[in-house]
């Protein structure tokens, strides 16, 4: 499905499937989700505090994100950012 939407012009797409999205997306994950996407955050920290959650909470969370492929980290000296491995989320649909 990613490469049927890149050969009509869309890039940058993640796709997961309806299962994994009901799992995955959760409308706690989908506030990460939007943080990351509307600015850039230093550290699981800092994202914690930009959405008002506990640091455990939000690293826990990152964590299922990270195994399905939605964010992934960067070193920031100590500190792991993390960010969105694409722009949009599609999921994909029940045929």
């Amino acid at each position: 499905m990613a490469r049927s939407l890149a050969r009509g012009g869309m890039t940058g797409v993640q796709v997961i499937s309806w299962e994994a999205a009901d799992e995955v997306l959760t409308p706690r994950r989908r506030e990460l989700i939007e943080a990351l996407r509307d600015s850039e955050v230093e550290s699981v920290r800092a994202l914690a505090r930009e959405v008002g959650r506990d640091k455990a909470q939000v690293s826990r969370d990152l964590g299922v994100l990270a195994e399905h492929g939605v964010i992934q980290y960067e070193k920031n000296g100590n500190a792991k950012q993390p960010r969105l491995t694409q722009q949009h989320i599609v999921v994909e649909p029940v045929v």
